[in-house]
């Protein structure tokens, strides 16, 4: 038997792919990239944008004659899009062939289904409202031997008002930190020298917990595993992160020197609308701590253009961010209205073609501080953890510093997982190109 996962969204989905993909591994399934030859086909979805679902319905309703033409093929739909009221139903109409849904918070029940389903000969269904308890000791297949991403908490309790997450991911749940630890020290022993701890918002880390335990203390403990080499996080919202967290980090020897703060809006208005709990004045302080800690580190962001009720006064202070913050980079976005979100009902939309001019202004001037700070590193030597092979080129190694950043070089395929050291040779605005030294 043998299946096909394929996986849209964040990395927290990425990761639930690979605990879906251990799942399977246990109950004697085998993995194909070939969808044609395969016993059990699953989308793990999103649901953060509408063009990502349509993108699943679509690729869902090419699978229809398929369907046809193997009648025992299993269909399953997972992930965020399924968690959405009245979703599973929608799908059911829609996509007839689909034998197969369940959610985000009954992951652990995946053998269960599929046996009701090779046995009865009936679609499967059941999606849970909430997650009562975290099912810990879940098996995994990692998609890499060097690197891992790791779940640290679960849901959110933002209710940014354009975010859907907090309606499909659930309230906000801690791992036990000793459950954390010793998955990670398990990874260690296999090979891993990278972890990428993953929350909604990982600076609310342990406020549930009984007794509570910071986001800090949790870097503190993970920094003592040996032969751990790196440690990053995301999300991390500008609102919690404290003065003991940036001190933490720069106290510390694995914790990267890297921090992701979506920022989102420049525009104080904005921000409220956005109910983002701080102040464009609040991002500066925080940004100014970092940088006074830090004597070389790396910060990038998120922005959102055309949020409903955005001027061009109120995009101006958004330039006027970028100018003074000089991010490494930035990922932006278009607002795109979500239904089920209070932002999709706010008055004041904008304009299409508006929201795409300002976009592009920002990306134009983004684009130009990346290069510029990039550019500072020519003939700097940094060290590199090599992914694997480039996607452009087979002669070409791909990994990533301290600071997050690209790096492009010649060598041989052994050194996959090696930490190495790389010359910058042609810095680019999002790549850095060097000489294996």
């Amino acid at each position: 038997m043998k299946y096909h996962i394929t996986t849209f969204g964040c990395q927290a989905n990425e990761r639930d792919s690979e605990i879906i993909a251990g799942i399977l591994k246990e109950t004697g399934y085998e993995a194909t990239t070939d969808v044609n030859e395969a016993d059990l086909i699953l989308f793990n979805t999103c649901c953060i944008r509408e063009k990502a679902e349509n993108k699943v319905l679509s690729r869902i309703g090419e699978l229809r004659e398929l369907k046809a033409q193997k009648p025992d093929l299993i269909i399953g739909v997972a992930g965020c899009m399924t968690q959405q009221e009245k979703l599973p139903e929608l799908l059911r109409r829609r996509a007839p062939h689909v034998n197969l849904i369940f959610g985000t918070h009954n992951i652990h029940e995946l053998p269960k289904l599929i046996e009701n389903i090779r046995q009865n000969n009936q679609p499967q269904v059941k999606v849970l409202p909430a997650q009562e308890k975290i099912i810990e000791g879940l098996p995994s297949k990692r998609q890499f031997q060097h690197k891992a991403l790791v779940h640290i908490t679960y849901g959110c309790n933002n209710f940014c008002t354009y975010c859907i997450v907090p309606y499909v991911r659930g309230r906000e749940k801690s791992r036990r930190p000793q459950h954390i630890i010793q998955e990670i020290e398990v990874m260690v022993k296999e090979g891993v020298r990278e972890v990428m701890l993953l929350g909604q918002n990982v600076n609310s880390y342990g406020k549930d917990l009984a007794p509570p335990l910071t986001f800090a203390g949790l870097l503190r403990e993970i920094d003592k595993i040996e032969l751990l080499r790196r440690v990053r996080y995301m999300t991390s919202h500008p609102r919690d992160f404290s003065d003991e967290l940036i001190s933490t980090i720069a106290a510390t020897e694995k914790i990267c020197r890297h921090f992701h703060l979506p920022v989102q809006s420049g525009s104080n208005k904005i921000l409220k609308l956005m109910n983002r709990g701080y102040t464009r004045e609040d991002y500066l302080d925080l940004v100014a701590r970092i940088r006074a800690q830090f004597e070389s580190c790396s910060i990038t962001t998120d922005f959102i253009v055309g949020f409903p009720g955005e001027t061009e006064d109120d995009f101006a202070f958004t330039l006027d961010l970028v100018k003074q913050l000089r991010f490494d980079s930035a990922f932006t976005f278009i607002y795109s209205a979500r239904s089920g979100t209070p932002a999709a009902s706010m008055k004041e939309q904008i304009a299409t073609g508006v929201k795409k001019a300002r976009l592009q202004q920002l990306m134009n001037m983004q684009n130009k501080i990346s290069l510029e700070i990039n550019q500072e590193l020519n003939g700097k030597t940094v060290e590199v953890l090599v992914d694997g092979l480039s996607k452009t080129s087979q002669d070409m190694l791909t990994g990533r510093t301290e600071t997050n950043k690209t790096v492009l070089f010649e060598g041989p395929a052994s050194l996959v997982g090696e930490l190495v050291k790389v010359k910058i040779t042609s810095p680019q605005t999002w790549i850095l190109k060097g000489k294996y030294q």
